[in-house]
């Protein structure tokens, strides 16, 4: 057998689509990064200032990608899927980015109404902490629209510098920082949110032709889809970042430094979610290619694969936690940021089943299933609450919440996926290749 043909094999029967290598080494280098933020953070920062730093890293990755992956799957999806049919996606990255801006204005608008509880409630009434957040939205709609753009085309080079840079450039602010004897949470809070600024500046060097023209995407289509994908996104990170929030408000005076303690704990357990979203940036735009040209036993094939992987990947990393979870904490983070061996595991599993549900949620947005996609997420934002409302040890509640919600959620999305596989095969495909031809004649004429 030659080379090539092993190679095209080989490729075959790869569970990862297209362009999570590349993707990868911007993951592995903003994996890295954030933890060298975290880690110098924790060692500059005492206990308190570094629990008020940890609420406002929740509340970032919260709202801000919460609000604005939205931005990057539409994008990712409609771009790839316009592709696939010989259409430009310019259109609707327009109206993506028109739409991304109204979310920023609004979400600035919310935050400076409820700042008081913003302050008295989450970050301890410092002013800085607010205005790293409110720069961090404007930032993660930048960051976002830009990656879907990139990844819809297929530049995945330069998705990967986007990430790569957010992580380096926030990571040098941080040593900075640290360098300078920089003591109190805010100016850390403030490279937070300046970071994804650069990092979108940076990935877009020398692109071109990102924007296609192409038939316009009617507004009440595209504000629909993102609608469901806003609900989707949001409740998706608010059941993935809502621990370290949850600790926050449920801990006593006396447990006033947990949250701290919580992250530290969360940040090593989720490291197979770090290695997962490289797979995650390619994988929307390759279902959604399966999908719109009704491609749907190979959409199967290619999901079946790549959730068995995701299952073996989540299972070694809880074994990992099991064996090694507590010495890697105390060694990047110190033995006052320590926590047991129990939690490291309940932490591991739930980010395993949180990756499960992810790769699903992608099958689901790629079948133009937004809505089952975020009553999913729902059901398992209502399971984390009720259980974590239960007990009254602080972290375990908090812990087995988070395990019992991302399980429900998984468990929700591969009871809709046939439903929604079957729909797609009824339908066919919403947009054929003769609308690409008749766009065509339309713009030579």
């Amino acid at each position: 057998m030659g080379v090539r043909q092993l190679l095209h094999r080989t490729a075959g029967r790869n569970p990862l689509p297209a362009g999570t290598f590349a993707v990868g080494v911007g993951l592995v280098i903003t994996g890295l990064s954030t933890y060298g933020f975290l880690v110098v953070t924790a060692r500059a920062l005492d206990e308190l200032e570094y629990a008020r730093l940890s609420v406002l890293w929740a509340l970032v990755l919260l709202v801000g990608p919460g609000f604005f992956v939205p931005l990057e799957q539409e994008a990712a999806r409609a771009v790839s899927s316009r592709r696939a049919r010989g259409l430009g996606g310019g259109p609707a990255l327009r109206r993506a980015a028109m739409l991304g801006a109204a979310f920023v204005a609004l979400l600035v608008v919310v935050a400076l109404v409820a700042r008081k509880p913003l302050l008295d409630r989450l970050l301890d009434g410092d002013v800085t902490l607010l205005g790293g957040f409110l720069l961090s939205l404007g930032g993660y709609f930048a960051i976002h629209l830009t990656r879907g753009a990139l990844s819809g085309n297929g530049r995945f080079k330069a998705y990967s510098t986007s990430l790569a840079a957010e992580g380096l450039v926030r990571l040098g602010a941080c040593v900075a920082l640290a360098v300078a004897g920089v003591s109190g949470a805010g100016p850390y809070g403030l490279a937070l949110g300046l970071a994804p600024f650069a990092a979108a500046a940076l990935a877009l060097r020398g692109q071109h032709h990102l924007a296609r023209p192409g038939p316009e995407a009617p507004w009440t289509e595209l504000s629909t889809v993102l609608g469901w994908l806003l609900a989707s996104a949001v409740l998706a990170q608010l059941l993935i970042n809502a621990g370290p929030l949850a600790v926050k408000l449920l801990a006593t005076e006396a447990e006033a430094a947990a949250a701290g303690k919580f992250l530290a704990a969360l940040i090593v357990a989720r490291v197979p979610l770090f290695l997962f979203a490289a797979v995650q940036a390619a994988l929307l735009p390759a279902l959604a290619a399966l999908a719109g040209a009704g491609r749907l036993d190979d959409f199967r094939r290619r999901l079946r694969r790549l959730f068995a992987a995701v299952t073996v990947v989540g299972a070694g990393a809880t074994a990992g936690a099991f064996l090694v979870g507590p010495w890697v904490v105390a060694r990047l983070f110190g033995t006052d940021l320590a926590l047991g061996r129990r939690d490291l595991v309940l932490l591991a599993a739930a980010s395993a089943a949180y990756m499960a549900a992810m790769a699903l949620a992608q099958a689901l947005i790629a079948l133009s299933s937004p809505a089952r996609t975020a009553m999913a997420w729902l059901s398992g934002t209502a399971v984390f609450a009720v259980v974590t409302a239960l007990g009254d040890d602080l972290l375990l509640r908090t812990e087995l919440g988070l395990v019992a919600g991302c399980a429900v959620a998984a468990a929700c999305m591969a009871a809709l996926l046939p439903a929604s596989l079957r729909a797609a095969r009824r339908s066919g495909d919403g947009g054929t290749e003769a609308d690409g031809h008749r766009w065509r004649r339309t713009r030579s004429q």
